[in-house]
């Protein structure tokens, strides 16, 4: 990928945008160790399994609370933007300083851009898309997806069914994007720059015991009503493509 030998691991940076919550913050420490599990399952799923550390290159960068945190441009391949409870249509210091870099990056061309929910909305608002609440509501544990052409081809699968957990949405398609999935609830969940940029509003990093955590942590904070947390945990357990999602990031940065 661009002068990196094709032997070579993509050198990924993790931009982390939240904190998770306690349990999976004690197992994985944070959103960093969360995707590194992603990957690895991918990986280990690849019709011929390799290693993480053949295929990635990973590092961690708190981009919340360390201005200082971003990696040099010159040190990486691609970054990916991690999911998070903030509104990335707000203007706090650090939201504008991650779509400002954000920005950067898609326009250079070389380094390439991956983003998860949060992410998904911080590029959309980098490449000018309107940001804001779905007035659809929330779309919560694992929904199946209506992919496009585009969306199969890149997918590699004719359907496709990920976690969810988001009321803020992308609510337009940039210029120059290429829409890969829809549900009943959002219309933009994936868009697609060829070579430059994918981004997913579900969460192909989730597994069922992460979402079930998120979903009791939100009912009983009083974020979500009873009706959308029932709902959520009765599909909680369904089978979810995240692994055929983390497939399709790793053939987008080898390309």
């Amino acid at each position: 990928m661009g002068s990196q030998d094709v032997d070579m691991p993509v050198r990924l940076a993790i931009l982390e945008a939240d904190t998770p919550v306690p349990g999976i913050k004690a197992k994985y420490q944070s959103y960093g160790g969360v995707f590194t599990h992603m990957f690895e399952r991918a990986c280990a799923a690849l019709p011929q399994p390799a290693s993480l550390e053949s295929q990635l290159s990973l590092s961690f960068h708190d981009v919340v609370n360390d201005p200082a945190a971003y990696p040099d441009p010159e040190t990486i391949d691609a970054i990916l933007i991690t999911g998070s409870k903030y509104n990335a249509f707000d203007n706090d210091e650090w939201i504008i300083r991650l779509v400002q870099f954000t920005k950067r990056c898609l326009e250079g061309g070389r380094i390439r851009v991956i983003g998860v929910c949060y992410g998904h909305q911080i590029i959309g608002r980098a490449l000018g898309a309107e940001l804001g609440r779905n007035t659809r509501g929330w779309e919560v544990s694992v929904v199946e997806h209506e992919l496009t052409d585009e969306g199969k081809h890149f997918f590699g699968t004719e359907k496709l069914s990920i976690h969810q957990m988001h009321r803020d949405a992308v609510l337009n398609f940039p210029p120059g994007v290429v829409q890969l999935a829809r549900t009943n609830v959002c219309a933009n969940q994936a868009m697609y720059i060829p070579g430059r940029m994918i981004s997913v509003q579900g969460h192909p990093e989730f597994t069922e015991e992460m979402v079930r955590e998120i979903l009791d942590m939100r009912k009983y904070g009083g974020i979500v009503g009873d009706d959308i947390y029932e709902d959520g945990v009765g599909r909680v357990a369904n089978k979810q493509d995240g692994v055929a999602v983390a497939q399709a990031f790793l053939r987008f940065l080898h390309e």
